[in-house]
């Protein structure tokens, strides 16, 4: 979806605009309206948080560095980062690196957040926090979140629109609500990987 790997088939369209065939400087601009966090959080370990947040405003924006630090400082308040501005990647848990990787993406304002497994490594508690974090920007934010997870209670909590790629046929084993699907989808398949997350919390052993 934001062009690393080329689709085998078909094309991706964006407002109706084809990403997938677009010219590299017309595709480079509708890059600019994307925001991603990777899985691993992908900080730069030599630079502090702020730093890190500042370097697509630095890359993409003709702003002043005063400017640019405020808007980075902005974004970090807005994941709970309040204050970590000079903390550098190594000095911070967990949960508030994924924060911060969260903070960069949203560094130029974005149309479309991508997430990729964000609650990956983190305890249930943090876990729960972060979900609330994401539905809160994006209802704050008004942006598109696109998620990638395997994580049910995410998958629940933060879904209104959900994708079930079946690792068997390689192919979009059902789309729809998660909570939807999970009791009334087609596939018996999608319903019983929906509720695993239901059985585990009341102590049924999965099939």
């Amino acid at each position: 979806m934001i062009g690393l790997n080329e689709p085998t088939a078909g094309e991706v369209l964006y407002d109706g605009q084809s990403f997938t065939r677009a010219e590299p400087e017309v595709r480079q601009q509708m890059l600019q309206r994307f925001g991603v966090m990777y899985q691993g959080g992908a900080l730069f370990s030599s630079m502090t948080l702020a730093e890190n947040v500042a370097l697509p405003l630095g890359e993409y924006t003709r702003l002043s560095e005063a400017e640019i630090r405020e808007i980075a400082s902005l974004k970090l308040a807005l994941v709970g980062l309040k204050g970590f501005e000079d903390f550098f990647p190594a000095e911070i848990s967990g949960g508030m690196w994924k924060r911060a990787g969260i903070a960069r993406a949203m560094a130029l304002d974005p149309d479309i957040l991508f997430l990729d497994e964000p609650s990956s490594g983190l305890d249930p508690i943090t876990s729960e926090l972060l979900d609330d974090l994401i539905v809160a920007l994006r209802d704050s934010l008004g942006a598109t979140i696109v998620i990638v997870s395997h994580e049910l209670a995410s998958i629940m909590s933060i879904g209104d629109d959900s994708v079930f790629l079946d690792a068997e046929t390689r192919t979009v084993g059902a789309r729809g609500n998660p909570r939807e699907l999970r009791d009334h989808a087609e596939s018996a398949s999608v319903r019983r990987f929906l509720s695993r997350g239901v059985e585990a919390a009341a102590g049924v052993p999965a099939p």
